[in-house]
């Protein structure tokens, strides 16, 4: 007799029992899927290498060289002097008054900008939607106003003559630019308020994404707006909190438009120097490239510092990077 036809789906059993025996596969990647992210980065990774990675390259490898106008000119020879510049630098008293005053300044204007812009995220979420509206509108137009325009306003806002703040407070001619402390504090408010609308959009976000019933459970137990956002929304908004901390750490560290504008560069005798400002008259004002690209490594290595710090509280909370 022969044997029935099989059906044109069905297998042999002993491959069914050869499959029901063995061990399931696993897919086998497709080739070239690992190189597929590089490849789609690869022009954003060559328009930052040419934007980013060479001028840092440049400014390394300047910050070794004897290079003043003379090497620029061609009259003398570009000679190395290896960590020269930066012995120099540290050897300079001014570098350390002008370092420590940079910290102050820019650790004051974070400080204040996270205030401020905490303190109207909190009361976006307690006004009506055309109030809200209002203010966000004019929060957008101080961020988006450029630093120069912003920095000339504020001048003439608080100028001895014609100013209204000084008619306001009854201060007659007062110079606001002429002291340290004044200069300074005039552009700390400028920088604020230039400043605060990104910590107050970022923070005013984290806020609505708390789901609503964790508030009501903390007003109902009698908790005060102090303690709820103490004890509520700044554990639970942590992770912006580090960001927008981390990010206003390294604009106001690197602040430059505003103190150049508003205090004629740098003040009376150089009083309101931070370090930006300092490594632009060192290489400009005094010709000493070497010098001036010795001070910009050794912001770009605080600002990586900084950086590291921040990837770090990351990591300890448990974000990817």
């Amino acid at each position: 007799m022969t044997a029935p036809p099989m059906s044109p789906g069905a297998a042999p059993r002993s491959r069914v029992r050869a499959r029901r025996g063995s061990p399931p596969r696993t897919p086998r990647p497709l080739k070239g899927t690992a190189a597929a992210p590089w490849l789609y980065l690869a022009p954003a990774l060559v328009v930052l290498g040419g934007l980013l990675v060479y001028p840092v390259y440049q400014l390394g490898l300047i910050s070794f060289l004897r290079y003043t106008q003379a090497q620029v000119s061609g009259g003398e020879p570009t000679a190395f002097r290896g960590l020269g510049n930066y012995a120099e630098l540290l050897r300079d008293d001014q570098f350390w008054r002008v370092l420590l005053a940079t910290v102050v300044f820019a650790a004051a204007c974070v400080l204040c900008t996270l205030a401020v812009g905490c303190a109207l995220a909190v009361l976006l979420t307690r006004v009506r939607a055309v109030p809200r509206l209002a203010l966000m509108l004019a929060a957008l137009g101080a961020w988006a106003t450029p630093a120069v325009t912003g920095s000339t306003v504020w001048l003439l806002l608080f100028d001895a003559d014609f100013g209204p703040v000084n008619r306001i407070l009854g201060l007659g001619d007062h110079s606001w630019t002429y002291g340290r402390s004044s200069a300074f504090l005039l552009v700390l408010l400028e920088v604020v308020w230039c400043s605060f609308p990104f910590v107050m959009v970022t923070v005013y976000a984290g806020i609505r994404a708390v789901p609503a019933e964790v508030l009501e459970a903390a007003a109902l137990d009698g908790a005060s707006q102090w303690r709820i956002w103490r004890s509520v929304l700044a554990p639970m908004l942590r992770p912006i909190l580090v960001v927008v901390t981390i990010q206003s750490v390294i604009w106001d560290f690197k602040v430059f438009t505003q103190i150049y504008v508003m205090t004629g560069g740098g003040g009376i005798a150089g009083q309101n120097l931070v370090l930006n400002v300092y490594a632009y008259q060192k290489a400009f004002a005094s010709s000493q490239y070497g010098l001036g690209s010795a001070i910009g490594v050794v912001m770009l290595l605080i600002l990586l510092a900084v950086t590291l710090v921040y990837l770090r509280l990351l990591r300890r909370q448990g974000e990817e990077l």
